[in-house]
């Protein structure tokens, strides 16, 4: 399996580890709960150094980056980022991305890390007149996340964090390293995304629990990741996304822009906005003792209303909660459902989304 540069680090921790995706990965340190609450009420650090990094570059990289993704990069000035798609002909999804322009003639987008060979080779495949660099074993990521992250991270720079609104970033030093910093994330809370050399990868973690430890930071894993980006309905590659499902099911419809002229998927995207979608991405919290898992079937009396495609109980809100596809007919608020669970079918109801909103 692939390691991170902060492996040891994990390992010097106590961090459990797990396969994900072919990277093996801290799943968690103390435990996914106690992780969690310290990203919720002060601040934790994520390795996700994993994650893939592929820049576009020339005269045509912004021509490039707007015919593979669904989102308006036009919309964009140096600095800034957007979250996007990149999806096939028939409108699935091939994966979802941070698109972050650097300038005009350069564009780096972050992947997710089991997808990175496939969209590597999917970028190339279109990519036009612009170069295309896989700079992914050139950077560590590290995320740190919480109401206490900016405070931590003001510590060790000298980025004017304040004025970095959320989907921008800025380069400069962080622990005396070259970094670009992120004002994006994963959990639902306040924080950065922190990209550095991966030989400066020990250097800049250590920096931050050590910076972090008057706030009471953690190191959190993997679980605590999936469990808080849960509460917040940010969609996994593999679970809400794939190639057979498209944007506008999952409910992202918003970083589909057909004011464009062209992309790849706008035209099977366009038939089925008209047409109308004939399955929903939607938000169930279980009414009845029970915890859902991916691929249980949720149920209309006899009848199958759709399939989980994540689920939980959720550490800030005490209730067991799930993502999952219903036929379009079972999407609206408060309709009484069921989930097959090891042969039971247990009480569900379909709830506005996101669970969680953090206070502003």
């Amino acid at each position: 399996m692939n390691r991170t540069p902060l492996y040891s680090a994990h390992a010097a921790l106590g961090a459990r580890f797990v396969d994900f995706g072919g990277w093996e990965m801290p799943v968690q340190y103390t435990g996914i709960i106690d992780e969690h609450h310290a990203v919720r009420q002060r601040a934790g650090l994520f390795d996700v150094s994993h994650m893939g990094e592929i820049e576009l570059r020339g005269p045509a990289a912004l021509a490039t980056c707007q015919h593979l993704t669904t989102n308006d990069v036009a919309r964009l000035h140096d600095g800034q980022a957007q979250y996007s798609l990149l999806c096939l002909p028939s409108g699935g999804v091939v994966d979802d991305i941070i698109v972050h322009r650097l300038s005009a003639e350069r564009v780096l987008l972050c992947v997710n890390a089991a997808n990175t060979p496939k969209d590597l080779d999917w970028i190339i495949e279109h990519r036009g007149r612009a170069e295309v660099i896989d700079r992914s074993t050139e950077f560590a990521q590290l995320a740190l996340q919480g109401p206490r992250a900016t405070e931590t991270l003001a510590r060790l720079t000298a980025l004017p964090l304040q004025d970095i609104p959320p989907f921008a970033f800025r380069e400069g030093t962080v622990a005396g390293c070259n970094a670009l910093g992120a004002h994006t994330g994963y959990t639902g809370e306040d924080g950065w995304e922190i990209y550095c050399a991966s030989e400066n990868a020990a250097k800049v973690w250590n920096a931050i629990l050590e910076a972090g430890e008057a706030f009471g930071i953690a190191p959190a894993g993997l679980g605590a990741r999936d469990t808080l980006r849960l509460e917040r309905a940010l969609p996994l590659y593999g679970h809400e996304l794939s190639e057979e499902t498209t944007p506008l099911e999952a409910g992202l419809g918003w970083v589909v822009r057909f004011s464009k002229e062209d992309f790849l998927g706008r035209a099977a995207l366009q038939r089925q906005k008209q047409a109308g979608v004939t399955r929903n991405l939607v938000g169930l919290v279980m009414t009845e003792s029970g915890i859902p898992r991916q691929g249980y079937r949720i149920m209309h009396g006899c009848q199958q209303a759709g399939v989980v495609t994540s689920g939980t109980k959720s550490p800030t809100l005490g209730k067991a909660i799930a993502l999952g596809y219903v036929a379009s007919t079972w999407r609206e608020i408060g309709t009484n459902l069921s989930i097959e669970i090891r042969g039971r079918l247990v009480g569900a109801a379909v709830v506005s989304l996101p669970f969680y909103k953090r206070a502003v």
